[in-house]
């Protein structure tokens, strides 16, 4: 999978590096309350394992780290990535299948920001970006969004973007806090995604 940078008015998305360490740690680091069912690692040890994990994911192919970008300040506010991308098994000359390097489906996720970048424009831009490289670049038939079912502000986000919630995955792994977690899931496909992409290009404009 190669590596690729997104960029708009608001937000700039980068390939995720270990140099991004220190500044991932401040993002990280003020008022960690909204962080209760996300992983944000506070200390320099554990952003790097964190940054290491996910360039390891990205080796194997199911996975595109970013770290997210203020263009206004030129900060690192975050971080966001796809993963647990498929590449289906497709029968000999499918008229579904848009190319045998390109993905099938993606997952959004992993996002997270540092809390004056929250509700901000950088988020929905971000989102839009990484949508448009989903469906227009990757032409994938699916992108689906996970959050622990508790996670009011995350749904409410997710919500605003226009996904389907599919349903919610009953005791489906440990959450960060130690619980048992339902996760709520949500997609987008590909014939929803002009309504989508719409949506998201209103919310910027307002």
């Amino acid at each position: 999978m190669d590596v690729v940078t997104l960029e708009g008015n608001h937000v700039r998305l980068e390939p995720l590096s270990l140099s991004h360490v220190s500044a991932l740690v401040q993002a990280a680091t003020p008022l960690r309350e909204t962080y209760t069912y996300t992983e944000v690692p506070a200390t320099e040890a554990g952003m790097q394992r964190y940054v290491e994990t996910a360039l390891a994911r990205q080796e194997t192919g199911t996975a595109l780290p970013f770290a997210t970008i203020d263009r206004k300040s030129g900060r690192v506010v975050g971080s966001t990535r796809f993963g647990n991308i498929e590449f289906w098994d497709w029968p000999a000359g499918s008229p579904h299948q848009r190319g045998a390097h390109l993905p099938d489906v993606v997952e959004i996720g992993w996002t997270w920001l540092a809390p004056d970048a929250q509700r901000t424009a950088i988020n929905t831009e971000a989102k839009l970006l990484m949508l448009t490289h989903a469906f227009e670049t990757w032409r994938v038939h699916r992108v689906w969004i996970r959050t622990d079912s508790r996670n009011e502000r995350s749904r409410r986000a997710i919500d605003r973007l226009g996904a389907h919630l599919d349903g919610v995955i009953r005791a489906a792994q440990v959450a960060y806090d130690g619980a048992i977690r339902d996760t709520a899931t949500y997609s987008i496909i590909d014939s929803e995604w002009p309504a989508v992409k719409a949506r998201l290009r209103g919310l910027l404009e307002r």
